[in-house]
């Protein structure tokens, strides 16, 4: 069962970081906030398109089921992020909450303006996806790894401390790797020096540009 939550416009603070977020804000018509509890589906795949979603806190991980019923997990949406945007009028990707996520809906207050400004948002999610793919397809293990922490550090803007909303299960999904690979890849990583895995869902990074070299 699914929590609303009624925050004003003004309670928003996070995507005011990100300028085409705050320019789609601008033209948006945002409902109130739907909280979904550790795994809820957000939308499933094969549902009606219709509004963006906004990430007000937590985490949401966007997946699609594979043709042989694997699950491939296509990016995570942190504080800030809009997602829900798919050509057509079905969903073929699927939604869901990592951590206990609060969500709001975005609807067009002003269709030209709105599409105007998710443009940007659409070409930046086009690029992001098409990395995601050379990252399958043509890192190793270690690169992928290192590749995913240097984006949490500098996502998360932190020096040395990345938290891990998601599962080992969920990166490995991410990285089209399997779970052993995700836990024997952090060993390599804490063995060579350059991480600390403190705890399962932090991580202490001991050397950035190292970490950053690996993932180039």
């Amino acid at each position: 069962m699914l929590a609303q939550t009624t925050f004003p416009i003004s309670a928003i603070s996070a995507p005011a970081k990100d300028p085409d977020v705050s320019g789609l804000l601008s033209q948006s018509l945002p409902g109130v906030v739907s909280f979904y509890p550790v795994d809820a589906t957000i939308y499933a795949q094969g549902d009606e398109t219709g509004p963006l979603y906004l990430v007000e806190f937590g985490t949401v991980r966007i997946c699609q089921m594979t043709p042989d019923g694997r699950r491939q997990i296509t990016s995570f949406c942190y504080a800030g992020d809009v997602f829900g945007l798919e050509p057509g009028s079905e969903h073929q990707f699927y939604a869901e909450s990592v951590d206990g996520a609060g969500i709001r809906t975005l609807r067009a207050a002003n269709p030209a303006g709105f599409a105007q400004k998710l443009l940007s948002l659409a070409l930046r999610r086009f690029a992001r996806m098409e990395a995601h793919l050379v990252l399958l397809g043509r890192l190793s293990a270690n690169e992928k790894m290192a590749s995913f922490l240097s984006d949490l550090l500098e996502r998360q803007e932190s020096d040395d401390v990345i938290h891990l909303p998601m599962q080992r299960s969920d990166i490995a999904d991410y990285l089209g790797i399997t779970f052993e690979t995700v836990s024997r890849v952090l060993r390599v990583l804490k063995d060579r020096g350059i991480i600390r895995v403190t705890s399962v869902d932090r991580i202490e990074v001991l050397d950035a540009e190292a970490l950053r070299d690996l993932s180039d």
